[in-house]
């Protein structure tokens, strides 16, 4: 007897997944809006509201709209607290701000980000086959961005790099050059996972690890050595979470890839070379750019000093670093290539999500928001030692939260990509605190299977579990 494993993991039909699955079509435009390219030559164009964040905001009011109908999950009190309490932190370092209003714009986006995204997600995300939809458009949108970025590489139209115009941008072109690399790597986390999981068709699992080998080309392209490390991190536990002989087989499989498309193909082997040998000269002869990143991190530790509790308030961070930072501070970054003459951005943060949270939230602030990362990841790995027949999803959603966690290392929130860590932070969530039920009636077809069981079930009519 086979297990057919529902979802877009098998074939999927797309009428009725519509039908049945309507309230999630804001999550997908959340995530797939970000194939819409940035208007050439707009380098701050990054920081503005895109059509993601418009999507997730109509994500937001439709989960208000089925709450108020009873559609929802139920959250546990464990649930409540943990998506909740960045709220009361964010209130407190916006109120304490030296200019709350200039704080104000920092408190919208912070909530947008770390409280109404991720709980939206929760509450609408019902079963298993809606988490691996959701967790497929990741991989759409890996594929389709990264497709670009190895064009740009091979066409020499992406990114200024070492002269060249060569590193793998995307659609965000150079003012956000981490944008395609992030979401190359949501999307290889999340194929990874698929072809480790097991109880999964060995068909979808051979495709998922196909997938995961070709994302790794436009990571390699895209040069930016917090995403690797990152990547690195979160697939190596992923593998481990899965077993050590798939693991040790993915790894050997990675290794030939990396050896072919580097050493074989030549593909960027010197500066691939170049940026992992710089990732150690972090003391001996660091760039330009490592010396920044530390002497704004150094910056950030003097305002929290400063305002321990509290912080500097939201978006205070550019207004305090010249008085907190050392000369040794260069006056922005170069970008220029990918349609956009050359710009020098400035630098308007620590490239340290954790640092940005303690210099401008202080403790309360980076308890609230770090506290309640650490206990989702905790839960989700208990769970994930449970027996459950959703193995997948669970490796999905550890995979992509320790990501975030070690992405949060070497950079902080900004740009289009932005609002995709709300949507993992409610993946891995609904992962982590799964509901004691359901409040409302199942939607679609569940409804119907709903009813049938339960004509059959201590002689109930039939009409009674989707009783409105």
């Amino acid at each position: 007897m086979s297990l057919a494993v529902p979802g877009p993991w098998a074939r999927p039909d797309v009428p009725g997944l519509l039908r049945r699955h309507w309230p999630l079509l804001p999550l997908a435009a959340t995530v797939l809006f970000l194939l819409a390219p940035l208007p050439a030559g707009d380098a701050t164009a990054s920081g503005k509201v895109g059509p993601a964040d418009a999507a997730s905001l109509l994500l937001v009011l439709v989960c208000a709209v089925q709450a108020l109908r009873g559609r929802v999950r139920a959250l546990t009190p464990l649930g409540v607290v943990v998506l909740g309490t960045p709220a009361v932190g964010l209130a407190v370092a916006t109120m304490t701000a030296g200019d709350p209003y200039a704080a104000l714009p920092g408190f919208v986006r912070y909530l947008q980000v770390f409280v109404l995204v991720p709980a939206a997600v929760v509450l609408l995300v019902r079963d298993a086959a809606e988490f691996r939809l959701a967790a497929g458009c990741f991989v759409v949108l890996a594929l389709v961005q990264g497709a670009v970025g190895v064009v740009q590489y091979v066409t020499h139209t992406g990114a200024s790099y070492q002269g060249q115009d060569v590193r793998a941008v995307g659609t965000f072109g150079p003012g956000d050059v981490m944008g395609m690399a992030t979401v190359v790597a949501y999307g290889l986390v999340v194929a990874t996972a698929v072809a480790l999981a097991p109880g999964l068709p060995q068909r979808v699992r051979r495709i998922a690890g196909g997938v995961a080998l070709a994302l790794v080309l436009p990571l390699v392209l895209s040069f930016s050595r917090g995403v690797w490390i990152a990547t690195a991190g979160a697939a190596v536990l992923v593998m481990v979470l899965a077993g050590i002989r798939r693991a040790l087989k993915v790894l050997l499989a990675l290794a030939a890839a990396g050896v072919v498309l580097v050493g074989g193909l030549g593909v960027g082997s010197e500066m691939v070379a170049e940026r992992l040998t710089s990732i150690t000269q972090v003391s001996s002869a660091p760039d330009q750019s490592v010396t920044d990143r530390y002497t704004m991190w150094a910056a950030a530790e003097s305002m929290w000093r400063e305002r321990p509790a509290v912080g500097v308030g939201l978006k205070g961070f550019p207004a305090h670093r010249d008085g907190h930072a050392s000369l040794g501070l260069s006056s922005g970054s170069d970008t220029a290539g990918a349609g956009q003459a050359y710009l020098r951005q400035p630098l308007l943060s620590p490239h340290n999500m954790y640092l940005l949270i303690l210099s401008e939230q202080g403790l309360i602030g980076l308890i609230a928001l770090a506290g309640g990362w650490a206990a989702l990841l905790v839960a989700g790995l208990r769970r994930l030692g449970s027996p459950t027949g959703m193995r997948d999803c669970g490796l999905i959603a550890i995979g992509l939260l320790v990501w975030q966690l070690t992405d949060f290392l070497y950079a902080d929130i900004g740009g289009p990509s932005t609002v995709l860590t709300g949507v993992i932070i409610g993946l891995a969530a609904w992962w982590a605190l799964p509901s004691r039920g359901v409040a409302g009636p199942p939607r679609g077809a569940a409804a119907h299977r709903a009813a049938a069981s339960g004509a059959g079930s201590r002689g109930r009519a039939p009409g009674v579990a989707a009783r409105r």
